[in-house]
């Protein structure tokens, strides 16, 4: 037990400062091309601090574990949606700039719903409830439309005409990313590793685990890069990067899960899938009252306390 909370220390010490190196050299790619942060937040970083994720569910996958599998992406998303923005926003106001937000948060609104209807095989009538290989496929090809639409949008994203390029030499700018990368990866196996170790030993379920700690555990580095992308005021890093990160983590790492092995489904995951969707829905309402486009202190403190509570009452339903 010593032994793994040590190892869980370790694992986040690499997270923030891989996160710190992903967010800078994520930046400097951004301005070296003349394009928006938000578009790098989209891509690159997200994929990036979606990592962790993928490492778990690929052995999950292979090892039939279908709770932890599910209760990894639908719990990372909540966790990116009402923690990590809850976070961010109550340390600085998540202020988004650049339009784009306003069509990737219907997008991620959309493949949550996508999810909620193939897993319980809305089109197949008196089938067990599963992620199947077609399912799989359906969602890679929305995964791969996604991109074509993201780098369609930077062609035409006007915003980074006014953009100030950097003069930092590439080699530089990739050995930041990759480092970052590393180090989240690293850091997030670590921390999930041994998180699961000491959970196992406490007696909680595969699904609770799933949900809660490992599914906070491969959010860290979205957690971190979050954090640190708001303190340097890139906020459309931050929550580009959460956005991108749910939707990645749905269409990628889940398709890729499901063609590996297919996924059993239990309907006790619909009211987390629920609770994904209202919380896309109240943040896309947050974007309109207020300030617009700005998540604000006790919007973000709200966004905080409701998933914290949930979680409660999750664990304390569990034990």
């Amino acid at each position: 037990m010593v032994l793994s909370l040590l190892l869980v220390a370790v694992g986040f010490v690499l997270l923030i400062f891989g996160a710190n190196w992903l967010v800078d050299g994520g930046s400097l790619l951004a301005k070296k091309y003349r394009v928006s942060d938000l578009a790098i937040g989209l891509t690159i970083v997200a994929f990036g601090t979606s990592a962790p994720e993928l490492v778990v569910n690929l052995i999950a996958s292979t090892n039939g574990y279908s709770d932890i599998i599910l209760g990894n992406i639908i719990g990372s998303n909540n966790f990116n949606l009402f923690i990590i923005l809850g976070i961010t926003g109550m340390i600085m106001p998540v202020t988004v700039k650049t339009s784009t937000s306003w069509r990737e948060i219907p997008v991620s609104l959309f493949v949550a719903v996508l999810l909620l209807l193939l897993a319980n095989n809305f089109y197949v009538q008196n089938s067990v409830p599963q992620l199947s290989r077609i399912d799989g496929i359906i969602m890679l090809v929305l995964f791969v439309l996604f991109l074509y639409y993201v780098f369609t949008q930077l062609r035409s994203d006007h915003t980074s005409e006014h953009i100030t390029s950097t003069q930092k030499p590439m080699w530089q700018i990739l050995g930041l990313i990759i480092i970052g990368l590393a180090g989240l990866v690293a850091g997030g196996k670590l921390v999930v590793t041994h998180s699961v170790s000491i959970a196992t030993e406490l007696g909680v379920s595969e699904k609770i685990i799933g949900l809660t700690i490992v599914a906070a555990g491969t959010s860290l580095p979205e957690l971190v890069t979050s954090v640190v992308a708001a303190w340097k005021k890139n906020s459309d890093i931050a929550i580009g990067n959460v956005i991108g990160s749910n939707i990645f983590n749905i269409l990628l790492i889940l398709s890729v899960s499901s063609l590996v092995t297919p996924v059993d489904y239990t309907s006790g995951f619909d009211q987390d899938i629920y609770i994904l969707i209202g919380g896309t829905v109240l943040l896309l309402l947050f974007m309109l009252t207020g300030k617009k486009k700005r998540i604000d202190r006790w919007e973000a403190a709200l966004l905080f306390l409701f998933y914290t509570f949930y979680t409660v009452y999750l664990v304390t339903k569990e034990l």
